[in-house]
């Protein structure tokens, strides 16, 4: 099909659709929805304020057989610069539900929905179990596709079900959470883009104005007051840069940039024993199929890649706060981007021999 006629077909869709159309928005680019604040132009872009309408969306879009991006809230994006041969559908259908049909703890979002205002609105609702995820960027649709997680929590813990799109049947349909094969950063939505995300549902705990947290992991497992515990999570992250602030170049970054790496227990002392003098105080959390998860972070440190590497001249460079967190300056591109973190994968699979996996999803663009 020429690259007339895949136009056309996507303008049909916008004019001539059977359901009230996604509203059409001009002069988009990629840098202005991502996190990274990098990429380039798509061939055209929709904007989805309702469930319905983004699966109607994605399916017409689809039917033209269009190359397809669906943003959320931009965070897991590495984006390829110039006019990128697809369509954007952004999501914005945002609805919050808290103690969705009179459940106690029972939270609906849609997929558009900010992430962080989700975890706000159950905290306020004095509901446990997502306290621990605040301020991570993006939107609600996309922690399932990643079970996005942190400090000794996963959305694996509390999702019940998620609402899809299903690209290859056309079929919506809300499917159980043990459908996804969710495990440590991953799940069948992940690079498959087999199904769209259109609404999340999880089960938490009531606790009540005063209810305590789940065990925070970085204090040893003390519980907080659900306020202070989110207060808490907030303040350690914004220390990492890992709390979106337009003004500040440690935030603008795709969070952490690889995940980190489980390995065996043969390996993972290896590793240790290559550090030589830090080997006793090496990160090390046991698994309970008995591999190591390992720290990113700390094995990038050890390998010669300290914060703010390579340089305050890098438009490019790893945050000054944090080392696992690639940041973008102010004038980087994608491609200085790619190949920061091209050097860091190298440099640290030379000196450890672990080869780091990019969280990311990668568009028009690769590693290798």
């Amino acid at each position: 099909m020429s690259c007339h006629a895949k136009q056309t077909t996507v303008v049909w869709v916008h004019q001539h659709s059977s359901t009230p159309p996604a509203e059409k928005i001009d002069g988009v680019r990629l840098a202005d929805l991502t996190t990274l604040r990098v990429g380039g132009s798509p061939r055209h872009a929709y904007r989805a304020r309702t469930s319905e309408e983004l699966a109607r969306t994605v399916s017409l879009i689809d039917a033209a057989r269009t190359p397809l991006l669906i943003v959320g809230g931009g965070s897991n994006l590495v984006v390829a610069e110039g006019e990128l041969d697809l369509v954007v559908v952004i999501a914005a259908n945002d609805t919050i539900e808290v103690n969705a049909d009179g459940v106690p703890g029972l939270v609906r979002a849609g997929a558009g929905a900010v992430w962080d205002d989700v975890v706000a609105a159950t905290v306020e609702a004095g509901l446990s179990g997502i306290e621990t995820l605040s301020g991570i960027p993006g939107s609600a649709g996309a922690t399932p596709v990643q079970n996005v997680g942190a400090y000794g929590a996963e959305v694996s813990d509390v999702l019940t079900r998620v609402h899809l799109y299903n690209r290859e049947t056309g079929v919506t349909e809300w499917v159980p959470a043990s459908s996804l094969d969710l495990a440590y950063r991953y799940s069948n939505l992940k690079f498959t883009g087999r199904a769209a995300v259109l609404d999340v549902e999880m089960q938490l705990t009531p606790t009540g104005s005063e209810g305590l947290s789940i065990p925070l992991r970085h204090l040893d497992g003390e519980r907080l007051p659900l306020v202070e515990a989110r207060e808490e999570i907030l303040r350690v992250r914004a220390s990492k840069g890992m709390v979106l602030d337009p003004a500040d170049h440690d935030t603008w970054s795709a969070g952490s940039f690889f995940t980190n790496p489980v390995v065996s227990v043969a390996i993972a002392d290896e590793v240790a024993s290559k550090d030589g003098a830090d080997a006793a105080t090496m990160p090390r959390y046991p698994q309970p199929d008995g591999m190591v998860k390992l720290s990113a972070a700390w094995i990038i440190e050890r390998a010669g890649f300290p914060r703010g590497f390579p340089g305050a001249d890098a438009s490019a460079r790893l945050s000054t706060k944090h080392t696992l967190a690639l940041t973008n300056r102010g004038s980087a591109t994608t491609d200085d981007i790619v190949a920061l973190a091209r050097t860091i994968r190298d440099g640290v699979r030379d000196h450890f021999g672990v080869t780091l996996v990019p969280e990311p999803v990668w568009v028009g663009v690769a590693l290798d």
